[in-house]
């Protein structure tokens, strides 16, 4: 007997089914080693799910000016806000984690989006893909995103798209992955995903741009430079490959 795969996780725990709904959205729902990927898919009545918990949002900078936060995977940056009353001055994807800054001040919110505009914004990522990188390189192509029902895709498009510049440098090879770091000096919407799967070289876990399924899309914002502040956050535990 079959039934959907939310309404079988709720009886399971014993939550609604809405709640078990946004759990297997936010990709913390697991059979075995296989993410639960679609909560009204069909499932067995007898299965067994696992559900990964989610950490918590750590704070590693704070002052008058700017709150600096170490975001989780599966926590989206809108939520963040929420909960810190502050207001966001860029986002990250909801599997993405890393460094997510928030302003307090006004005067110093104006100062920053110009740092953005204008590119001056250091922004280094680390990400986990598929195949062996050796050398560095640069990918500038520029980048089309489009938004339909509360989602965003991108595309490259030479014609149509914006500007997109992001260096990729190989740190560590494990089997047939590469960990790499990717700086960018532009911002566009999931610039590093698309840039690296137009490479060839597709995060883990990012099946939206043809990544095999993963715990999670292994991406990591790990440093930002913006005027007079550095902030890093530590790699999470589950950006191991084993």
């Amino acid at each position: 007997m079959k039934e959907k795969a939310y309404k079988v996780l709720a009886k399971q725990l014993g939550i609604s089914n809405k709640k078990a709904k946004e759990l297997i959205d936010r990709g913390l729902v697991y059979v075995g080693d296989r993410k639960v990927m679609i909560a009204r898919g069909e499932i067995d009545v007898k299965t067994k799910f696992r559900v990964k918990q989610v950490d918590k949002p750590e704070v590693l900078f704070e002052d008058d000016k700017i709150l600096a936060v170490n975001k989780p995977a599966h926590i989206t940056s809108e939520e963040i806000k929420q909960d810190s009353g502050y207001e966001l001055l860029h986002r990250l994807d909801k599997e993405t984690s890393g460094v997510l800054l928030l302003v307090k001040d006004r005067d110093f919110r104006k100062k920053a989006i110009e740092e953005f505009k204008n590119q001056r914004v250091y922004k280094e990522y680390i990400a986990w893909v598929e195949g062996i990188i050796a050398e560095p390189f640069e990918i500038d192509y520029p980048i089309l995103t489009i938004k339909k029902n509360g989602r965003a895709k991108s595309r490259l498009s030479r014609s149509r798209g914006l500007p997109a510049h992001t260096y990729v440098e190989p740190l560590e090879v494990h089997g047939k992955k590469t960990k790499v770091k990717a700086v960018i000096k532009t911002g566009r919407t999931h610039q590093i995903r698309v840039h690296l799967a137009r490479s060839g070289h597709p995060i883990l876990g990012d099946t939206l741009y043809g990544g095999k399924p993963w715990s999670r899309i292994m991406l990591h914002a790990k440093k930002i430079k913006l005027l007079d502040y550095e902030f890093e956050a530590p790699e999470p535990k589950d950006f191991v490959i084993q």
